[in-house]
């Protein structure tokens, strides 16, 4: 082991000391006596190829993403940081090909599970991989009553000590420490990622946001407040069995804005599309939409705001492209993840969601949680000093998230850090892609090859290769290029070809 590496780890004076006082590397199964910092190791087992199934997995399906994972030591942890934590963590080490990196995960809505998909993909890359529960399980808000410090552990400190954690398994494990750190997660887990580079600047080399919900308690009052508003008076409601004819009319007016028609608008920003011009001429069709839905396609997308004074309520605005994921927020009642945060955090189980009221519900929600889930200080300078790099990325199609959470994030960050932004944070706006994957769009991108290869080699990127996939088979690439760039076709080659296009 190198000298450096020693010194880091314990701290000692000499070389001496150091060779001296050098471990060797521990196999997996001793990883279960180890000592860890506010915890405990609960198991340490190798896994062969293709052998690990999730637990509690439903059916095959369940478990056949995992039957080509190659081998690796599977390390599960109980974390307490409080007298009342109680934080889950799996650390996967591959038995060989290891890169000599970590990649950490991060979690989706109320979080409550490990994030076994996604560290399946780690190790798969040849990353050393961790993920945890968040500091509780299933995926509804019942932890908050009474369980203050489970809130904080959900909030963010169940990602900063899993992260620690894994660190010290990997460097007992392989006898070396990572010479990278990486976290990447979307949505719930993109707000992860944010908080971690503002308060814990040390713990990545580079950390990939996705779709971050950074106004978390905004979010939950906001949505709750729209969907009352559209299913205001039946004849108000959308239905389902409508999206389509909205979507192929939004897409009539906008797709070929870009120059290609493909299913796809690039820029849904200079998209004006004017739904007055699908009002029924009388009764109420299958091809039209009543006057009252005409006012709830509008609502669907602007900024909510509040009713009496204008002021916006969240930036929340759906852009064209988004119409057949309506149905998250303009259902028939709350999407689960908002209504649990209001009844749980901010009110009581048996709150009422009709009756909530704004802007005072809003700034309650805002203040419920004391900014635990608020991840919007755009200060990152000490991330970005030691030389971390940040990519955010959003669907524009993102029916449950506001595009603008993210344009909105990347201006204040900009705004706040100035020239230190520059080679340090960069935002991929993916055409056509929903919430973190999905839509019409090239949604499979290697987000963490892309911020390992910025990192290592210090250049920003201003494209990476995306693909779209039918049945497990690439039908289209594009290049996703960094904000404010879209791309252009050439004018010649195939329009599915990513090398058909430019970023500028």
């Amino acid at each position: 082991m190198r000298i450096a590496t020693l010194i880091a780890l314990l701290g000692a004076a000499t070389p001496d000391a150091l060779n001296a006082a050098a471990p060797a590397p521990r196999a997996c199964e001793s990883l279960a006596q180890m000592k860890v910092t506010n915890g405990r190791v609960l198991s340490a087992d190798s896994v062969h190829a293709g052998a690990f199934a999730p637990p509690n997995a439903a059916n095959a399906n369940a478990t056949a993403p995992f039957k080509t994972l190659p081998a690796f030591c599977r390390v599960t942890l109980k974390l307490t940081p409080s007298s009342d934590s109680d934080i889950r963590v799996e650390v996967w080490l591959p038995q060989s090909g290891w890169n000599h990196k970590l990649q950490a995960s991060g979690n989706g809505g109320l979080g409550g599970a490990i994030p076994y998909p996604a560290m399946a993909a780690s190790v798969k890359a040849g990353y050393a991989a961790a993920g945890t529960d968040s500091g509780h399980v299933g995926g509804n808000a019942d932890f908050v009553a009474g369980h203050p410090e489970k809130l904080v552990d959900f909030a963010y400190r169940a990602i900063h000590e899993m992260t620690v954690t894994a660190k010290t398994i990997v460097t007992a494990h392989y006898d070396a420490l990572p010479t990278r750190a990486y976290f990447n997660s979307c949505s719930t887990g993109g707000r992860q990622a944010l908080i971690e580079a503002q308060r814990y600047p040390d713990d990545f080399d580079g950390i990939v946001a996705g779709d971050p919900s950074w106004d978390q308690m905004r979010l939950y009052a906001a949505r709750v407040w729209l969907n009352t508003y559209v299913n205001r008076t039946p004849a108000a409601v959308i239905p389902a069995s409508k999206y389509p004819m909205i979507h192929d009319a939004v897409l009539d007016k906008c797709d070929a804005l870009d120059g290609v028609k493909d299913g796809v608008i690039e820029d849904p920003s200079k998209c004006s599309f004017d739904f007055t011009t699908l009002t029924c001429s009388r009764e109420d069709r299958a091809d039209c939409l009543t006057k009252d839905q005409v006012e709830t396609a509008n609502a669907m997308t602007r900024p909510i705001r509040d009713p009496k004074s204008g002021a916006v309520l969240h930036p929340g605005r759906y852009y064209p492209g988004s119409e057949l994921g309506w149905g998250g927020v303009a259902g028939p009642s709350p999407s689960g993840e908002s209504h649990e945060g209001m009844r749980k955090i901010v009110f009581t189980p048996d709150w009422d969601y009709h009756a909530i009221k704004v802007p005072d519900d809003v700034e309650r929600a805002v203040k419920a949680d004391k900014g635990l889930l608020y991840g919007g200080d755009p200060d990152v300078s000490r991330f970005f000093k030691r030389g971390g790099k940040l990519l955010m990325y959003h669907g524009w199609a993102d029916p449950l998230v506001s595009p603008d959470t993210s344009l909105i994030m990347f201006k204040r960050i900009n705004d706040t850090v100035g020239a230190s932004a520059a080679n340090s944070l960069a935002l991929f706006m993916v055409p056509g892609m929903g919430h973190c994957q999905g839509g019409a769009g090239t949604d499979v991108f290697d987000k963490v090859a892309a911020v390992d290869q910025w990192v290592e080699t210090g250049k920003k990127l201003q494209s990476i290769e995306a693909a779209h996939m039918n049945a497990g088979v690439v039908d289209r690439t594009r290049p996703l290029c960094a904000y404010p760039a879209t791309a252009h076709y050439n004018g010649t080659g195939s329009t599915d070809h990513a090398e058909s296009f430019r970023c500028q």
